[in-house]
C-alpha cells in the first residue's frame, strides 16, 4: 500500500541574499512532522527548493504519493511544467541552484510527486507555519553555511 503524505513547505531570506530559513510541515494520517533550518547568506529561492527537497528526504519510505503545496512559483512551474527535466537534459547549462535541483531530482524520483501552488500569507494555516518556522529558523543566532551557494 502506498503511503499519501501532504508536504507544505516556505523559504525565507532577508536580503535575498541574506541570512535565510526553510520551513516544513509534513502530514501523513494522524502523523504530523515540522522541519526548519537557517543559513547565514542564502537566497529566498534556494530555502524554497531546499524546503521541498528537506519534506521529500524526511520520507521513511519509497513511492508515496506525495502532494507538496507551495508558495514558491520557481519551484512549482519548474516541476509541473517540466522545466526541470530540459534543464537536466542541458547539465544545467545557466541555471541557478544546479547543486540543489540535482539533489532534488535525486528525492523526486523515489516518489510519485505532484505540486500545488498556494498563494503565500492567504490564511492557509499550514503555509503560515512554514512561513513562521522558516523566519524563525533565519533568525537563529547559529546558521548554518549554504555550501552550494555561489557555486552555479
Amino acid at each position: 500500500m502506498q503511503h499519501k503524505v501532504t508536504i507544505y513547505t516556505d523559504g525565507a531570506a532577508s536580503g535575498n541574499p541574506g541570512p535565510g530559513g526553510f520551513g516544513v510541515v509534513l502530514l501523513s494520517g494522524k502523523h504530523r512532522k515540522e522541519l526548519s533550518e537557517g543559513f547565514r547568506h542564502t537566497t529566498n529561492n534556494r530555502m524554497e527548493l531546499l524546503a521541498v527537497i528537506s519534506g521529500l528526504e524526511a520520507l521513511k519510505s519509497e513511492n508515496c504519493l506525495v502532494t507538496i503545496y507551495t508558495d514558491s512559483k520557481y519551484v512549482a512551474d519548474a516541476v509541473e511544467k517540466k522545466w526541470v527535466f530540459a534543464w537536466e537534459k542541458k547539465g544545467f547549462a545557466g541555471k541557478k541552484n544546479p547543486d540543489l535541483w540535482r539533489r532534488f531530482l535525486q528525492v523526486f524520483r523515489k516518489h510519485q510527486v505532484r505540486f500545488v501552488w498556494i498563494k503565500g500569507h492567504a490564511a492557509i494555516p499550514e503555509n503560515e507555519r512554514c512561513d513562521s518556522l522558516a523566519v524563525a529558523a533565519s533568525q537563529k543566532n547559529l546558521l548554518q553555511e549554504d555550501v552550494g551557494y555561489g557555486n552555479d
